[in-house]
């Protein structure tokens, strides 16, 4: 099944500043950017995978996936998965597309800790052109390059199963 970005950058725009009640809110919980992203990415047309452990699912607040709401969790998901659900490659600016995915490291690549959804892109990509929403501190059309000091990592997602 393919990935339809149009609806998951129409999700983008819909929830970037609310949040859906269909999911829970996790901003007090660590941050809510990746189940965000999650969400957009399920609102493409992307089935849950539900595999004990290393799948890509929300049920509840106490029914979930690591990789549904974790930044560590979701792009090792993606990247690895070869079941149910969306799978992605890495990727440069230059190959980024609304619909993607940026993750931010802000202790210089160590640790990434925050997730984006692309909603748009320039020609060709670039970090100054690159457009997303996230949540946690919800923004929608904002800059890639308006974060300063951090190390960004790019997930093209390939399609869904």
């Amino acid at each position: 099944m393919p990935y339809n970005r149009a609806k998951a950058v129409a999700y983008a725009h819909r929830w970037a500043f609310g949040r859906n009640p269909a999911y829970g809110d996790f901003s007090k919980m660590g941050g809510d950017c990746t189940n965000f992203i999650s969400q957009c990415i399920h609102a493409g047309g992307a089935a849950m995978n539900y595999t004990p452990n290393t799948g890509w699912y929300y049920n509840s607040l106490n029914s979930r996936a690591p990789a549904w709401t974790g930044v560590e969790f979701l792009y090792r998901f993606l990247l690895n998965n070869r079941g149910k659900g969306p799978y992605a490659t890495k990727a440069s600016a230059g190959e980024m597309h609304p619909g993607d995915v940026v993750q931010l490291s802000f202790d210089g690549g160590n640790r990434f800790g925050h997730s984006l959804f692309v909603v748009k892109t320039g020609d060709p990509p670039k970090n100054s052109n690159i457009l997303i929403a996230t949540h946690t501190f919800d923004s929608d059309n904002r800059r890639l390059d308006s974060w300063e000091d951090v190390v960004y990592r790019y997930l093209h997602i390939m399609g869904t199963r």
